[in-house]
């Protein structure tokens, strides 16, 4: 049994409100999950099985759930979508997954495009070390939308260099109501938690501006159609006002980016009982990027500067905000608390914030046992010095002391239980018989 004791602030990530904060108190962890959270008792001491970890001086939170990832994506220039589709692209997996969990404190994502059933089983399995995953596997759009990566020199049977078409992950681009509809199949039947589709341009996608059009109402209608009769929930890239307003028209549930998101189009969100997932953090990174064509860099430009009024918008409607990094470029791997700095730039509360990236999240993901700080809960913490509530910007400046993931640490707090990396191995390569 793992003892913090007499935490000195925690946050349980049930609300946006003061009655989820609380100090002094002491969080039993057994078995992987939280079997008691009560006020701190100094009698407490060590032996019996105990392990007791003085958290005096340190503040305790859920780890991160990032409902926006993309663990197959490291980087937007022609030479970074060349080496994911290379020999070595999974070493390249394996260290985005590590760094996303270790460094940036994110113990469950929602990777909205690129991740296959074989790598989340890889992490279930432990044979790969990261966020527990949520998956889309496809980026559905249409033939030159915004997951159309071939360019004007294209060639008929040509694969996108975004996520083309490997063994448990079909093409994303598809055409008609009909053929989207089977490419829904096929993706519940690769084993996605979720679909993700399309309804507007992008910013990085080479050939579509923001104001066109990518799928038709009837294609969108057909995608979550389909979608809902297989139990799983539709999330949506909208920048644009016209996309956002079909994704909501048709059935989508989670409005992702938002860039010209305005009080009609939250008055029927909310009508429609949608989240948004804006996205934030991404949007003041794209302007530094390299190897972008002018186009694109114009387009990064129009979506920079709409965004935060998006964003306050969708605030003032009280629509659920949940927290996604979209990490497209290398930098952003490792760093997903970001998202919480950018979201409280942008207007959100620190506690809205935090909820939208922990209970907000779980729930809204389909992840019920996690996210919150309570009995029965998966003991995913994160341990950190400073106020990293009120300001998650610490993070960034070394605040992160511990990960906990099912009740076994990863970065090497005395006292907590550290994941046997080298016993996996062993224990992978000679099972006992």
């Amino acid at each position: 049994m793992l003892i913090l004791s007499n935490v000195r602030k925690l946050y349980d990530g049930s609300g946006a409100g003061a009655t989820a904060v609380h100090t002094h108190v002491d969080v039993h962890v057994d078995g992987g999950r939280i079997t008691e959270i009560r006020p701190h008792d100094p009698a407490l001491t060590v032996g019996d099985g105990r392990s007791l970890v003085d958290a005096s001086s340190y503040t305790v939170t859920p780890g991160l759930i990032d409902c926006h990832g993309h663990i197959t994506v490291l980087g937007l220039d022609g030479a970074a979508m060349d080496t994911m589709l290379g020999a070595t692209a999974l070493t390249w997996i394996e260290r985005i997954l590590y760094t996303t969990l270790v460094d940036g404190g994110c113990t469950t994502m929602r990777d909205v495009g690129g991740a296959t059933h074989l790598m989340k089983r890889m992490v279930d399995e432990g044979t790969l070390l990261g966020p527990r995953l949520k998956i889309a596997i496809c980026m559905l759009s249409t033939t030159g939308g915004h997951a159309d990566f071939r360019g004007t020199d294209r060639c008929h049977a040509q694969l996108s260099r975004l996520w083309p078409d490997a063994p448990g992950r079909p093409s994303s681009v598809v055409d008609g109501p009909w053929e989207a509809r089977k490419r829904v199949r096929e993706i519940a039947a690769c084993g996605a938690d979720l679909i993700k589709l399309c309804t507007s341009p992008g910013v990085a996608s080479p050939g579509d501006a923001l104001e066109h059009r990518d799928f038709s109402p009837e294609e969108i209608a057909a995608i979550c159609d389909e979608a809902g009769h297989r139990g799983l929930k539709v999330a949506a890239h909208a920048h644009s006002r016209n996309g956002i307003e079909m994704a909501i028209e048709y059935g989508v549930h989670d409005i992702q980016h938002i860039s010209f998101m305005d009080e009609r189009l939250v008055e029927l969100a909310a009508a429609k009982n949608c989240t948004v997932t804006p996205t934030s953090w991404v949007m003041y990174e794209l302007p530094t990027a390299e190897g972008l064509s002018d186009f694109v860099m114009e387009k990064v430009k129009q979506v920079n500067e709409a965004h935060e009024v998006a964003t306050q918008h969708a605030l003032s409607g009280d629509l659920k905000i949940l927290g996604g990094t979209d990490p497209v470029l290398p930098r952003m791997h490792g760093r997903n608390y970001m998202e919480l700095v950018w979201l409280i730039k942008e207007g959100l509360s620190p506690l809205r914030a935090w909820h939208g990236m922990t209970g907000l999240a779980a729930s809204e993901i389909g992840q019920d046992d996690t996210g919150t700080l309570e009995v029965g809960r998966r003991a995913d913490l994160l341990v950190c010095n400073g106020d990293v509530v009120e300001n998650p910007g610490l993070l960034d400046e070394g605040a992160l002391v511990e990960v906990i993931k099912d009740g076994v640490g990863h970065r090497g707090l005395d006292g907590v239980p550290q994941v046997s990396w080298a016993g996996r191995v062993r224990e992978s390569l000679w099972p006992e018989s």
